[in-house]
């Protein structure tokens, strides 16, 4: 009887379009608590289906961890989007040494296939695709996580213009870390927590922010206990699974103000396209346009 534990789950790919056997484990870093593929033994898995990613190199890289850890001629069924690499998958596949079959279905390619003896270009791919320091920055970080290789003009924008805080505070979609960074510079500020629902980038920014005064936190942010807070920094996030979602945001929104105690403050940069002063305004007791500019605006809101 086949232990179900040794069956891979990766993301969450539609019912729609295939199948997941019940009891899969999850290895996807975006859904908190679910294992990590790469502390996976060689050749422990008997059967994977994935979701993959959209960008190259993450995806190139989740699939060389999946061929790793599958057994040999262990089965696997690979999906995407069309618009969002599935149209590259038998090529990416191929490329591994796979010999695959392909179909489409429901604007998806589905790929089946089993892992060979010995995959071609595994190495290539797990160096490409993994934790590395990005020299321009001099900060750790991974394809896939938020603006990976780059630093987001947003949150540049907020750094640039975040006061002196003070207090226990928190970083709400932390990232790899550069906004809890700069609140740490203030020597009144007693604790942070950097919380993520990317266990990639809470990874990274454990190794950007070597403060003691640092907490870290892989979680759904809509679901996570933090309360009585001095402050909460943010570059809220407005994309769910690659599509837009102003909800997410607003959420990001709602969670900081019960999360700060009476007289806390948030620091918020958005987008500026997005509508946030309809919910800031009944959230916070006053909340305040600090600046617009670039496409991009501050909030600071008090409770």
């Amino acid at each position: 009887m086949t232990d179900a534990a040794t069956i891979a789950v990766y993301g969450t790919p539609p019912a729609e379009v295939v199948d997941v056997p019940s009891g899969a484990t999850q290895f996807s870093p975006l859904m908190p608590g679910a294992s990590s593929l790469e502390q996976q033994s060689d050749g422990s898995l008997v059967a994977m289906t994935m979701l993959a990613p959209p960008g190259t190199l993450e995806r190139r890289y989740v699939i060389a961890q999946a061929l790793r850890a599958l057994a040999p001629q262990a089965p696997f069924t690979i999906l995407a989007p069309n618009d969002r690499g599935g149209t590259r998958l038998r090529k990416e596949l191929q490329a591994f040494g796979c010999a695959i079959e392909e179909s489409a279905r429901r604007h998806h390619r589905i790929v089946i296939g089993t892992r060979p003896e010995k995959p071609a270009g595994i190495a290539d791919a797990l160096e490409q695709g993994g934790p590395r320091l990005i020299d321009d920055l001099g900060v750790w970080s991974q394809p896939g996580v938020f603006s990976w290789d780059r630093l987001d003009p947003g949150t540049a924008m907020l750094i640039a213009h975040l006061p002196p805080l003070k207090g226990r505070g928190a970083d709400f979609g932390c990232g790899i870390g550069l906004l809890a960074h700069a609140a740490l510079a203030s020597p009144e500020v007693t604790e942070i927590t950097l919380v993520d629902i990317d266990r990639r980038a809470i990874e990274c920014a454990q190794h950007n922010v070597g403060d003691a005064r640092a907490r870290f936190l892989w979680a759904d942010l809509r679901s996570a206990d933090l309360t009585g807070l001095d402050f909460v920094v943010m570059n809220a996030p407005f994309h769910d699974a690659g599509a837009e979602d102003k909800s997410l945001a607003q959420q990001f929104v709602t969670r900081a103000a019960k999360a700060l105690g009476k007289g806390g403050v948030c620091f918020m940069v958005a987008n500026r396209h997005l509508p946030y002063e309809a919910i800031l305004k009944p959230a916070f007791k006053r909340a305040e346009l600090m600046i617009e500019t670039g496409g991009y605006k501050i909030y600071e809101a008090h409770t």
